[in-house]
């Protein structure tokens, strides 16, 4: 409990000294993320912030560290501070349960985007990209370029993460479905990690007789660590999929070394919670739908003019 409590002082702290200067009738909202050093994250914290700003609203920025003390303490912390509303990606579906259900026993609203927490009762809306389908995109992909059958290491996101439980189960219902020809030879937790992506696909590659004709990764840093492994190994047959668009990728998908990825539009996703947020805020008024659903969208060489980010590529 006094290591909650450091952590929550200290949390109170830092976001005190995040908070930028804002006019005295601007309600402030907190917006918190799992962890700034992801790309992926560091973009929707812009989006956050940028809609944020439109709205007329005071944006608090939490990074979670990649822990779910860490982002509880900032939501314990934001409630102290008297936050109007909470718009946060949580890190774990489970962990940050608790918080999230103090935020709203206490009249305070909280839109989830990303990753859906079903198990905190009256959560005012959802936003985020349909992963199965996602992860089905991913699977069917495979079948479109392999008609005669592929084996598959499947390099699976961060355990008890939304978006890594849909994405897997997305592109199993397609594979295991898809008859013997397909088989999925190698599957394992990278964390979401590009070092880990790189690691896991390397210590994978050493381990197999044959490598794998397909890397599916549950998102972009790891499909990038998964490149590096291949690479050193000079093995340029494998087909490797990613999940997220980074800029990043979407330059390797130009250049030939990654073969696509699944764009499910943070941007969109993070404007149009803070939006649900603001106008419960200003009016009361709550969202058509409780769950807001974008379906992904497989980036290929044939259609990188449709990822949201195209414009960041170097």
């Amino acid at each position: 409990m006094r290591i909650t409590r450091r952590i929550a002082t200290a949390s109170i702290l830092a976001l005190a000294l995040a908070a930028p200067a804002f006019a005295d009738d601007q309600p402030s909202i907190l917006v918190s993320v799992p962890g700034l050093n992801f790309p992926f994250f560091v973009h929707m914290m812009k989006a956050f912030k940028s809609e944020a700003e439109k709205q007329g609203l005071n944006a608090i920025e939490s990074d979670g560290q990649n822990g779910a003390p860490k982002q509880t303490a900032d939501v314990e912390a934001a409630l102290t501070k008297g936050v109007k509303g909470i718009v946060i990606s949580p890190i774990d579906v489970n962990a940050m349960a608790p918080a999230l259900q103090e935020a709203i026993d206490a009249k305070v609203p909280v839109v989830t985007v990303d990753r859906r927490v079903p198990s905190v009762t009256g959560i005012l809306a959802h936003v985020g990209a349909d992963n199965v389908k996602g992860g089905e995109a991913q699977g069917n992909l495979v079948l479109k370029m392999y008609p005669n059958g592929a084996t598959i290491a499947n390099l699976q996101g961060q355990p008890g993460a939304s978006p890594a439980i849909d994405r897997n189960k997305g592109l199993h219902s397609v594979i295991d479905k898809a008859g013997d020809k397909y088989k999925i030879v190698f599957e394992q937790t990278a964390q979401f990690q590009r070092d880990k992506g790189l690691s896991v696909t390397e210590s994978m590659l050493a381990g197999m007789k044959e490598p794998p004709q397909v890397i599916v990764a549950a998102n972009d840093d790891m499909a990038l660590g998964a490149i590096e492994a291949v690479k050193a190994r000079n093995l340029k047959e494998i087909t490797i999929i990613g999940f997220d668009a980074l800029p990043e990728a979407l330059a390797k998908i130009r250049d030939g070394d990654l073969t696509a990825t699944i764009e499910q539009f943070p941007g969109k996703q993070s404007a149009m919670g803070v939006d649900i947020l603001a106008d419960f805020i200003k009016s009361g008024k709550k969202p058509a739908e409780q769950v807001n659903l974008i379906t992904p969208v497989a980036i290929t060489k044939d259609n990188l003019k449709d990822a949201e980010r195209l414009g960041e590529v170097k």
